[in-house]
């Protein structure tokens, strides 16, 4: 195995707190890595370190000659002056680069440099690569390759980064959090693409299902120590289990061993020699290793909700558009005690105005929004952490309340309540600037939950928070005494919380969905599997139809009408390539403006497709002739 990259004793201190020391572990080629650790253990920073973009406080990291490395940061540091696809093609890939100039001469017209780059394209096979960055950024729905950067969303820029560092084929793809701002289509694209290319991944993300699917090995950071797993999320699970019980058994029988050594150590002070040094430092040895404690610091969620009346939402024929575009088309809904709704559907179907419109910071064009009077919401924004960075943590909980009731009827204080939600005493007058994500959406949560709402609406609450925590929260939501709607691309996470779902299919359509998000794929996909069959079926009912003549005898010799088509194949293969010379002289030409290229180039390729049916059909028949 080939050793792309290599940690070794790595040591990392933020400020106050250790994020992890002593830590050492290889990337081999063609390895699928994934990285586990709590929030605020450092996952962003290792990923920082091992990109070279941030040096470790001890140890070294080594990167085997000539490895080419692609990063994808959570947050993307992009040239907000370039445009879509300039920013998707900038790289030092010289295929890449000349692809970049080539897009930028049809885009001014410039026909000597289209002439003059047209034979670099062909040199540098570079017209392959011009192809699948534009598929790529589809796949990603972005489609508006002239648009500025800087008018893109913070989603929109976090998949081009994507598109760029996936179109520059680097041998290892460093990828922290890849699934955040994707929906659940670009989702499983993404993990088809991933399982197909043969690349060597090292990624941070709390997606379970894909972790299961794409991952071959899990690196876990752990109390400071590090653990290596070879095998998915689900082997990872297991045997980390098996882990702990083996270390709580190994304190537990250290601990027994320990009471007798004690005993012995107590009495027999003065009979100590030389001979028994070994059965002392022994003892000092099992006294380290029984004072073991594994410190499992487990966010804690028990706050009641407000009590809730018979009448909870009722929504009656609500719509909404823009202009022509309908997002919400005369839907009607009554919301029953302790549901839970999962919401799905491509970006731009009208998840978020749904959202909006419900709770009454957007008004609906027509239809009825009616609340029940006990209900309370507690509304989870995806953009709504708005703290200041220099406030301290204890002030944001101590400026909504100082003391929160819990469900047995005890009362909390702001610092005992933070010290639940994993932020001990010492951390609670720190700055906020110093949390890392996942600790900053856990405060924002807290705050969420702290007024005990008996509606919660959540949207994308799995953003940045780490699996134990998700975990958590997930037990939480499905022992919750209210009602919950949730927005989520975590398909995990969807399928252990929701009963049913509201699929946004577009145009203003929303179907509700008996069942959680794998039953609803399972379900499409069964429904693209029978159309599929069904039109296969047809198209043989077709062939039955149309009379066949029955050879008289059989034969391997060419039938009457086979040889007919095998005369006329030549003559068809003899036109095309003919006319696929003419089309290379044209586009190499550099007469051609911009919009005559680009239909000449898809013509091209419609009559390579064409070429290569009709040559593979000549050779079936050739065999016979």
């Amino acid at each position: 195995m080939i050793p792309y990259l290599q940690a070794e004793q790595i040591s990392k201190r933020f400020a106050d707190s250790m994020l992890f020391e002593g830590i050492s572990f290889t990337i081999f080629k063609d390895q699928k890595v994934a990285l586990i650790a709590k929030n605020g253990a450092g996952k962003t920073t290792m990923m920082e370190i091992l990109a070279g973009n941030d040096e470790p406080d001890s140890g070294t990291i080594t990167k085997t000659k000539d490895t080419k490395i692609g990063y994808l940061r959570q947050n993307p540091d992009l040239d907000v002056n370039l445009t879509v696809l300039e920013q998707a093609l900038k790289s030092d890939n010289p295929a890449l680069q000349v692809v970049r100039e080539f897009e930028n001469a049809l885009k001014h017209n410039d026909q000597k440099a289209i002439e003059e780059l047209s034979v670099k394209m062909d040199e540098l096979h570079a017209w392959d690569f011009d192809v699948k960055v534009k598929q790529i950024l589809s796949q990603l729905k972005i489609d508006n390759f002239d648009q500025r950067v800087g008018e893109l969303s913070g989603g929109q820029q976090k998949r081009l980064a994507l598109a760029n560092v996936l179109v520059n084929n680097p041998d290892l793809l460093l990828l922290d959090e890849p699934t955040n701002h994707l929906d659940l289509e670009m989702i499983e694209w993404l993990e088809m693409y991933l399982e197909k290319t043969n690349c060597t991944l090292f990624m941070v993300t709390h997606d379970r299902y894909f972790l299961d699917r794409v991952c071959n090995e899990i690196i876990e950071i752990d109390q400071n120590q590090v653990y290596g797993y070879s095998g998915n999320y689900s082997y990872y699970l297991e045997k980390r289990q098996e882990r702990i019980e083996q270390q709580q058994a190994s304190t537990e029988k250290a601990q027994n061993l320990l009471r007798t050594e004690l005993d012995w150590m107590r009495r027999m002070p003065k009979a100590r020699s030389h001979k028994a040094k070994y059965r002392i430092d022994a003892f000092y040895d099992l006294k380290e290793k029984a004072s073991f404690r594994r410190r499992e610091d487990n966010l804690e969620l028990s706050i009641a909700s407000s009590r809730m009346g018979s009448k909870i939402l009722e929504l009656d024929h609500i719509s909404k558009a823009y202009g022509d575009l309908k997002l919400i088309d005369d839907f009607s809904y009554k919301f029953s005690r302790f549901e839970k709704v999962g919401i799905v559907g491509k970006n731009g179907t009208g998840k978020s105005t749904f959202l909006n419109v419900i709770t009454e910071s957007l008004s609906a064009d027509t239809g009825t929004v009616d609340w029940g009077q006990t209900i309370k919401i507690g509304y989870y924004r995806q953009d709504g952490m708005d703290f200041k960075p220099t406030d301290k943590v204890i002030d944001v909980v101590k400026a909504i309340a100082e003391v929160v009731t819990f469900e047995d009827g005890n009362r909390m204080t702001a610092t005992q309540l933070l010290t639940r939600f994993l932020f001990p005493p010492e951390s609670q007058y720190g700055l906020i600037e110093k949390l890392s994500g996942g600790e900053k959406r856990r405060l924002y949560l807290c705050t969420i939950l702290m007024q005990n709402p008996n509606f919660l609406i959540l949207d994308e609450p799995t953003n940045d928070l780490d699996i134990m925590t998700l975990n958590v929260l997930e037990d939480y939501l499905a022992a919750f005494d209210g009602c919950v709607i949730v927005v989520s691309h975590d398909r995990y996470f969807m399928d252990k919380i929701v009963d049913h779902l509201f699929v946004f299919e577009g145009a203003g359509k929303i179907k509700d969905f008996p069942g959680n998000y794998t039953i609803y794929r399972n379900s499409v996909e069964e429904e693209e599997e029978k159309a599929k069959e069904k039109e296969k079926a047809q198209a043989q009912a077709k062939e039955q139809k149309t009379p066949a003549q029955k050879p008289k005898q059989q034969s391997q010799k060419l039938t009457f009408n086979e040889k007919r088509e095998f005369e006329q194949l030549e003559k068809d293969i003899a036109s095309l390539e003919e006319e696929k010379e003419t089309l290379e002289e044209q586009m190499n030409s550099g007469e051609l403006s911009p919009d005559e290229l680009v239909e000449k180039s898809q013509r091209y390729a419609d009559l390579k497709d064409e070429l290569d049916e009709k040559e593979l059909r000549w050779l079936e028949l050739s065999e016979k002739a």
